[in-house]
């Protein structure tokens, strides 16, 4: 009796494996307990897997806690589908860096692949993998914070739009009262919990530097900061600000991270991974110092070989959060590049006042004897505009500025800068010949590139005269325009070019220090670069506007010299 007493008087369990009841909520039926796995298939074909348990044997699967049992984290289908090989081990490379697997205690890293090889669509298949999950089973961020140029702002909000539809909703600032966009950081900032409503949010270098107080009251999972070379300086402002963001993950995206010196480059890895290559002037004792020594024409063979031992260590450091490949991997999948040195003739004006110029100035002297100073500079500059156009320089000639005495008289009688002349310049004649050809035997569309605004100046007077319809983008935000309306930043006028049956434009004008970085602009597949820059970073950014992901036509690249 007592036995039977003893089992009547257990509560009831329901037979089912895994079965943890109601937990106190009403329902109907029963409930099953949710089985700890993978957000998607790690077996299905294609999958990407980031990251795997490690394999535990009968004896250590019975010792450890199945709701705590790490699970793999597989790239969203969606996204695996459409990476190409190079771009899935892209995405490995930053999970790995991102998760300290590849530096413990360290968590960013610097994606530097060439331009065009789709590091946008990297970084956003990794920050939708890390808002979604972990080997934990929960989200491994709940807000990440993209910084780019304020004519980027859109392209990234586009390329979220593109790629994860309607299963995210970023947030874009670039512009607004300050008010304004504080309240919107603050709401960001403010999000808390498994699904954020608006996880990513996008906002341009100069908002951010300005608003940084409000971003800095919080914690973000991971930041990206596009077109990263402008952190090279680790003095300036929006260095500052940015490094005192409180996040542990850092991803700096970079098609040129070495532009001038090693200790530019220092700031960039210091800012992803503090400390991994010591204090700034431990950097310059123990790297840069015998680097540049060992590679002075005078240096002594122990000098060079010191030299060469630190840079390879340097280099082996460094390679454990960079990761680069170049723009090679692309001929696989674009249509083939061609490009073309066009050598001009100076014509006979250019040849007067270039020759006028070299008589008179001091500076030619200095350049003579091997010495640069500022005055040289300027006068390498003068030359440069005088090669671009006469135009470029008039207002020295009408100030009889050092090297333009005299020089307005050899501009032909009733010349005015209202208006453009082609046939005073050489290279202004072989762009006009290149886009009459161009508009009457082809659909293509053509990307003019120029360092000056007065050369863009100069491209608009041409294009109005020939009455080809034209966009603008240059470095003064005011200057955003094109002929058939009026646009902004956010109108997305670059996205709008890019799209060849949706755009009227036939050319599009760039300034290659202000807009080349990171535009879109395959809607074309011709682009002229008018003058070149002192720093060969900027031609290659602006050359790679148009071979790139997405083209589809043939691709022509004109350099034109005189």
């Amino acid at each position: 009796e007592a036995f039977i007493r003893s089992i009547l008087s257990k509560p009831f369990k329901v037979p089912i494996p895994n079965y943890k009841g109601p937990l106190g909520l009403r329902s109907l039926g029963v409930k099953r307990a949710g089985v700890r796995g993978p957000l998607h298939d790690p077996f299905e074909e294609g999958a990407l897997v980031l990251y795997e348990p490690p394999v535990l044997s009968a004896h250590d699967q019975l010792k450890i806690d199945k709701d705590k049992a790490p699970v793999h984290v597989v790239v969203d289908p969606v996204l695996s589908r459409v990476l190409r090989p190079h771009q899935r081990e892209g995405v490995k490379f930053l999970w790995d860096c991102v998760t300290s697997r590849r530096i413990p205690g360290s968590h960013g890293c610097i994606m530097a692949d060439e331009m065009g090889l789709g590091k946008t669509l990297q970084c956003i298949t990794l920050m939708w993998t890390l808002l979604r999950q972990s080997p934990d089973c929960k989200p491994e961020i709940e807000k990440a914070v993209v910084v780019s140029p304020s004519s980027l702002v859109r392209n990234w909000y586009n390329e979220v739009e593109k790629w994860l539809g309607g299963r995210i909703q970023p947030l874009a600032i670039d512009g607004g009262s300050k008010e304004e966009i504080d309240r919107k950081l603050a709401g960001f900032m403010n999000q808390h919990g498994r699904r954020v409503p608006s996880p990513i949010l996008i906002i341009s270098y100069e908002t951010f530097r300005l608003h940084a107080e409000v971003l800095q009251k919080g914690s973000v999972g991971l930041v990206i900061c596009d077109e990263g070379h402008r952190l090279k300086n680790s003095e300036n402002q929006t260095y500052q600000a940015l490094n005192s963001l409180n996040t542990p993950r850092r991803v700096l995206i970079s098609g040129t991270p070495i532009q001038n010196d090693l200790l530019e480059y220092f700031s960039l890895v210091h800012f992803v991974n503090s400390g991994i290559l010591g204090t700034a002037q431990e950097f310059k004792r123990h790297f840069e110092m015998p680097i540049l020594k060992g590679r002075d024409a005078d240096a002594s063979e122990a000098e060079r070989h010191k030299g060469e031992e630190r840079l390879k260590e340097l280099i082996s450091i460094v390679n454990r959060c960079l990761i680069r490949r170049t723009s090679d991997i692309l001929s696989k999948y674009l249509p083939v590049k061609i490009e073309q040195v066009v050598c001009c003739r100076l014509t006979p004006l250019q040849t007067e006042l270039y020759k006028n110029f070299l008589k008179q100035a001091k500076p030619v002297e200095e350049l003579k004897e091997g010495k640069i100073s500022v005055s040289s500079l300027s006068s390498i500059t003068s030359l440069k505009k005088l090669c671009n156009h006469p135009a470029l320089i008039y207002d020295k000639c009408v100030e009889e500025e050092e090297g333009f005495i005299g020089a307005l008289g050899l501009f032909p009688s009733g010349y005015s800068t209202k208006s453009v002349e082609p046939q005073l310049s050489g290279k202004m004649l072989v762009l006009d010949y290149i886009l009459a050809v161009t508009k009457s035997t082809s659909n293509d569309k053509v990307v003019l590139v120029s360092n000056y605004t007065q050369t863009l100046d100069l491209f608009e007077k041409l294009c109005r005269s020939r009455r080809f319809v034209f966009a603008f983008h240059c470095f003064n935000p005011a200057r955003l325009y094109c002929t058939c309306c009026l646009c902004c930043k956010r109108t997305g006028y670059s996205y709008t070019f890019s799209q060849q049956e949706l755009s009227p434009e036939f050319i599009f004008m760039l300034s290659s220090k202000a807009g080349g970085c990171g535009l879109n602009l395959i809607g074309a597949n011709r682009l002229v670069m008018f003058d070149p820059d002192w720093n060969p970073a900027n031609d290659e950014q602006a050359m790679a506007r148009v071979w790139r992901d997405g083209q589809k036509k043939m691709c022509y690249i004109y350099r034109l010299l005189s």
